[in-house]
């Protein structure tokens, strides 16, 4: 099985919205949404992948991060291990990059968006983190 290491982000604007990406069509596990990220190269740091990533699909340079939580999940032909960061300051201006919808969603909207299984222990995690 194959086994990769991700970076994810999480970005939370003033009033409490989260940004979530939906994968494009082409795209492995097209439609569902998922947290934006993606795959840590071979020597690449979590912040590094995390900027890289976010420049090339969301438009914004990360400037601050910290760890939020490190997750595994096994999907059938894919085994994922998320390394999953709180973005607190970027640059530029959220934009789509690579045909993908982004959103700005409350806690209340995740619930009714159709995630990806291993993006669901993100959410659990930033509920316990704000109450929610």
């Amino acid at each position: 099985m194959q086994r990769i290491e991700v970076a994810v982000g999480v970005i939370m604007d003033d009033t409490g919205r989260l940004l979530v990406g939906q994968r494009v069509v082409e795209d492995h596990y097209f439609n569902k949404w998922e947290f934006p990220g993606g795959k840590i190269e071979a020597g690449e740091s979590v912040s590094s992948a995390l900027d890289r990533e976010f420049r090339e699909e969301v438009g914004i340079s990360v400037t601050v991060s910290k760890p939020l939580i490190e997750l595994e999940h096994d999907y059938p032909d894919r085994h994922v291990r998320l390394h999953v960061h709180l973005i607190s300051q970027f640059s530029g201006e959220v934009t789509p990059l690579e045909g993908q919808a982004l959103a700005w969603v409350n806690f209340d909207e995740l619930e009714k968006l159709d995630f990806l299984a291993g993006n669901q222990p993100i959410i659990e995690a930033l509920k316990a983190r704000y109450g929610t």
